[in-house]
């Protein structure tokens, strides 16, 4: 192959790249804004209306996704959209779903809507093989696990047995999941890292000695088991050097973790003093545990030497090479935190009610001058050192709030940035130079937003002008951190309103079109750090967007509907210019409606199938069920998928039952009263008659909790929460025969 055709076929897969990130990016801010607008609750739709609107979209996307798998012109563009789009139906049917518990009035992020929608989601994974199916069916299955066993609105009382044990189920879960993906890690590397890391997270948590008094300490045991089995896996059975930074990360807040419970129980000056104690062994045997690696490479034979070893899958000396790599984080990350915690507690005990700040400047910059300027002693040593002296400058620049003290910082950050190497080092120290320089600003009294501002002008300028540094390291390492900082000090001024007339409307555009460009320039010069850090921009926009009680939920809808169509119809242009994967092999063998039409079919009919049956049983119960009156005292949250609601707290939800256990179902025997309105009579028993005026309610407790009937969440448009508590005093239930109630409206009266 020609150096000509190499550079065209670099091109065209550059620019599938861009143009995949375009449909991707485009239907995503159609998604959120689909869910912005459910959320919004809008009253100008009736009941029947929403429910029409959301089956719709939901065939809206199946609909486009098969008709997009017959096109024959622009193949590999055409069949990937039609994969998206079948993405995007599973979550417009989630959303879906969501919007029927609005409409009905049931438990905001109840485990039932995350189950349920986790079902197609599970069928269309193990249909497809596609990993994002795989992981939306993942992180839905944890979040109905987690809202099963601790509902937002039911306030659950677990004990410590029955936490443990929910922890454990966590990490069985995850370990199951791990295994089973250790096995493919080519095909499911994107679940294999979560279900690693929540394994790990779980049992950091469940080792937590001031929640679990009794089994917590044994916990400890198993963690740090758990910990040494993985190093010894990734280094001698299946080398990963990134699965061993994880665990040493993994190993580093388990320490940590465990001197924090040390310090809060036992902190005095002989503590802190023994800690420092720690520190200067942990370091000792750091350095010698080098010399020995450095050894153990000279010792051994190349690989070509040791004849051959299917059965090795690496070399010992690379093999070694990475367990030095991963002890280093952990060293540096214990001996950073440790190391600071016992220098500030030994100050602030010995000093006691005397001004510590000078001593702490005195100790940083006793710290970080010498390891600035050192370059040959251990760099494990070195850098912990100078990050102790670091963390100590913090605390001086925060205490003493001086001009001086911050551009002396700043120079001192500047100084150490070009005396460092390695990536990661000037990046954490970029960062501390502009905090300096945030600091140095605000002794001048500065507004917030303005000081954020400038920094963001700051680290634009420098992005702009990474280009003319000679060495090549430093301008990427530039480029990267500054890019960084630029979009996130950005992102932070799209929260600011008032700045000057309409600077929220404009900030918030300005950020988007800056994050996009930045998104599609990474992608088609193929810079993939540059690429993931303005994707995690772009996407947090989104996210932190849906909170953001500066604009409604249906404004942002609208604007986010709109641009999205608009970048998919740019998109979609572009591509027909375009020839690139116009009849990619790849992408016919990925045209799931071809290979496993009857398959989708099932699943799609069996979605709509649910969502009618909802929509008839709910509608049946409100005009069949009997009519209940009660008392509430309502309060105001918001729901992620369903907007904003107000929890309606019963006269009949706080009785004093005894023996209840957690968790434990009920039946409540309501009676009417003088006024009409339903009130507690007694419990039901199995076989009993009841009176003509007497009607039961099934309910749901836990210890001495209140009752839960699944009444408690009544769904308002946005912001009209407050309005609904104020005016409430009386609900209005439908109940079935077999004590299933539904909420049908609130009432003054």
């Amino acid at each position: 192959m020609t150096v000509r055709n190499i550079r065209k076929a670099v091109t065209a897969m550059l620019q599938l790249g861009a143009i995949r990130t375009g449909f991707v990016l485009g239907i995503s801010l159609v998604l959120a804004a689909i869910i912005y607008f459910f959320a919004a609750n809008w009253g100008g739709l009736e009941r029947m209306e929403k429910i029409i609107a959301s089956v719709g979209l939901v065939a809206l996307f199946y609909g486009a996704s098969y008709i997009l798998s017959k096109f024959r012109s622009m193949l590999g563009h055409h069949t990937f959209l039609s994969t998206l789009l079948l993405v995007g139906g599973c979550i417009s049917f989630g959303a879906a779903v969501a919007l029927l518990g609005q409409i009905y009035n049931s438990h905001a992020d109840s485990y039932r809507i995350f189950l349920v929608w986790s079902i197609p989601t599970l069928l269309f994974a193990w249909i497809t093989r596609y990993n994002p199916f795989y992981l939306l069916a993942y992180v839905l299955l944890h979040l109905a696990l987690w809202f099963y066993f601790f509902p937002s609105s039911l306030p659950v009382n677990h004990d410590e047995t029955t936490l443990i044990a929910i922890g454990g189920l966590f990490a069985i879960i995850n370990f199951i999941l791990f295994a089973l993906t250790e096995r493919y890690k080519a095909a499911f590397s994107p679940l294999k890292f979560m279900s690693f890391v929540i394994l790990h997270t779980s049992l950091l948590l469940m080792t937590n000695s001031f929640v679990y008094t009794i089994l917590g300490p044994w916990m400890n045991l198993i963690d740090a088991a758990v910990i040494g089995t993985g190093f010894y896996y990734f280094s001698r059975v299946r080398l990963s050097k990134g699965y061993l930074a994880i665990n040493a990360l993994a190993a580093s807040a388990f320490a940590v973790f465990k001197f924090i419970e040390l310090a809060v129980r036992h902190a005095s000056t002989t503590f802190f003093f023994y800690g420092l104690v720690f520190v200067a062994l942990l370091l000792m045997g750091n350095v010698l545990f080098f010399r020995y690696l450095n050894r153990l490479g000279k010792d051994e034979q190349p690989d070509s030497a040791q004849g051959d070893q299917p059965a090795r899958k690496h070399s010992p000396r690379q093999a070694g090479s990475n367990v030095a790599a991963a002890v280093s984080i952990i060293v540096t990350v214990l001996g950073v935190t440790i190391g600071s915690a016992c220098l500030i507690g030994l100050v602030l005990f010995t000093m006691d009610s005397r001004d510590p700040q000078h001593i702490f400047l005195f100790l940083s910059l006793l710290f970080a001058v010498p390891m600035t300027l050192l370059t040959t002693i251990n760099a494990t040593v070195r850098y912990t050192l100078l990050y102790i002296g670091y963390l100590l400058g913090i605390v001086s620049i925060v205490w003493i709030d001086s001009i001086l003290i911050s551009a002396l910082y700043t120079l001192l950050f500047a100084a150490g940035w070009i005396r460092l190497e390695e990536r990661l080092q000037r990046f954490i120290t970029y960062g501390l130079l502009n905090f300096s320089v945030a600091m140095a600003l605000h002794s001048f009294d500065y507004r917030l937003e303005l000081t954020i501002l400038l920094l963001s002008i700051g680290n634009a300028a420098a992005y702009l002008l990474h280009s003319r540094m000679k060495d090549n390291d430093s301008r990427q390492q530039v480029k990267e951190s500054s890019l960084c900082l630029t979009l996130l000090f950005l992102f932070w001024l799209t929260f600011f309103k008032d700045m000057f007339p309409y600077s929220y409307a404009l900030l918030n555009a300005i950020y988007l079109i800056v994050v996009s460009y930045l998104l599609f320039q990474s992608i088609r010069r193929n810079h993939a750090i540059e690429t993931a850090i303005s994707s995690v921009f772009w996407f947090a926009f989104l996210i932190y967007k849906y909170y953001d009680l500066l604009w409604s939920l249906l404004h942002k809808s609208v604007t986010l509907a709109l641009l999205g169509l608009l970048i998919l119809l740019v998109t979609y242009i572009i591509a027909r210019r375009s020839h690139a994967a116009d009849s990619s092999g790849s992408e016919t063998a990925r045209n799931f409606w071809h290979r496993s039409f009857l398959l989708l079919l099932i699943v799609i009919v069996l979605q709509f199938g649910f969502l009618a049956y909802e929509a008839v049983s709910n509608e049946r119960l409100l005009r069949n069920g009997a009519s209940v009156k009660l008392e509430l005292q309502p309060i105001d949250p918001r729901s992620l998928l369903q907007g904003d609601y107000v929890t309606l707290n019963y006269s009949i939800s706080t009785l004093q039952l005894e023996g209840r256990g957690s968790r434990q179902r009920v039946r409540v025997v309501l009676a009417q009263d003088a006024r009409g309105v339903h009130v507690f009579n007694r419990l039901y028993r199995d076989g009993e008659t009841l009176a003509p005026n007497e009607i039961v309610m099934n309910g749901v407790t836990s210890g001495w909790g209140p009752i839960y009937y699944g009444i408690e969440t009544y769904f308002v448009p946005e912001g009209t929460g407050l309005a609904v508590e104020r005016s409430a005093r009386f609900a209005y239930i439908r109940v079935s025969a077999n004590g299933n109630a539904l909420l049908e409206r609130l009432a003054k009266e």
